[in-house]
């Protein structure tokens, strides 16, 4: 905040156990990514994974680095112009603005508009396709014609669309949370049924619909009701989440009829690599 134009700042935030936590559980929620997951369906062999892991890694180290810097950076030059987080969330726009010529800013604009929009309309895609093929075509009306899915897709991106309008219509929104809450939505709702798919072959249907339901919902209720008690509670609530959908998927998966004798076999010869 601003007191008498200058800037004051509160005290530095104590990273304990509770904080080390939530910052590691990050990284559960790239198992539940769909675009993350595509990438590694259309890798071409396994021979790339080792490549692909090298340029991954090295690319965060930069991305991060830099992003750190730039926050830095901004908060040492422009100190009251960023007095709150939705303000600071802008802060490589006023950097770039206010460092560079109009015509190099521009580009930087562009850049940031390009960055938006291909990862916005991936995740249309992939909501109104869900949407449209796995939960209504899959469940509710397995004989809807390509026409009546491709109506659901539309009214699904636009509802979206409207949603994401209204959200962005909130001027004190935090980019930041947003994308943390849907981050941890996708993670434990996804993450922990495509990793027991592919190193146990006991998990089956039952287990997999109950560890998706149970991921998620206590996604909201980890945010909502518990999170807010603070101290102990306060944990990103991506990790227990992802805990409970994968004690859920053993139970239940356990507690029922196993997988086909066919489908395991399958598993069998895909893990022999025959």
């Amino acid at each position: 905040m601003v007191q008498n134009s200058a800037p004051v700042f509160n005290d530095a935030g104590k990273y304990g156990f509770i904080t080390i936590m939530s910052t590691l559980a990050w990284g559960l929620g790239y198992f539940g990514m769909p675009q993350v997951l595509l990438r590694f369906m259309a890798i071409r062999s396994e021979g790339e994974l080792k490549d692909s892991r090298r340029i991954a890694t090295v690319w965060v180290v930069i991305s991060l680095t830099v992003a750190v810097f730039i926050g830095i950076v901004g908060r040492e030059l422009f100190p009251t112009a960023l007095a709150t987080a939705s303000e600071s969330e802008s802060v490589f726009i006023l950097l770039s603005t206010s460092l560079l010529p109009p015509l190099l800013a521009g580009f930087v604009m562009a850049g940031i508009l390009a960055a938006t929009i291909s990862s916005s309309d991936s995740y249309l895609l992939i909501a109104a396709s869900a949407v449209a093929k796995n939960i209504y075509q899959g469940i509710f009306k397995k004989s809807a014609k390509d026409k009546e899915v491709m109506l659901v897709s539309r009214i699904t991106l636009l509802a979206i669309t409207l949603i994401a309008i209204l959200i962005a219509l909130d001027e004190n929104s935090v980019i930041f949370t947003i994308v943390s809450f849907a981050w941890a939505g996708f993670g434990a709702t996804f993450g922990p049924l495509m990793l027991f798919s592919l190193f146990w072959k006991r998990i089956n249907r039952s287990g997999a619909i109950a560890g998706m339901l149970s991921g998620a919902g206590m996604v909201f209720v980890w945010k909502l009701l518990v999170r807010p008690l603070g101290g102990a509670w306060n944990v990103y609530e991506l990790l227990p989440a992802f805990i409970l959908s994968c004690v859920v998927i053993i139970a239940v998966s356990l507690l029922t009829a196993p997988p086909s004798a066919a489908m395991q076999k399958e598993f069998d010869d895909v893990k022999a690599g025959r």
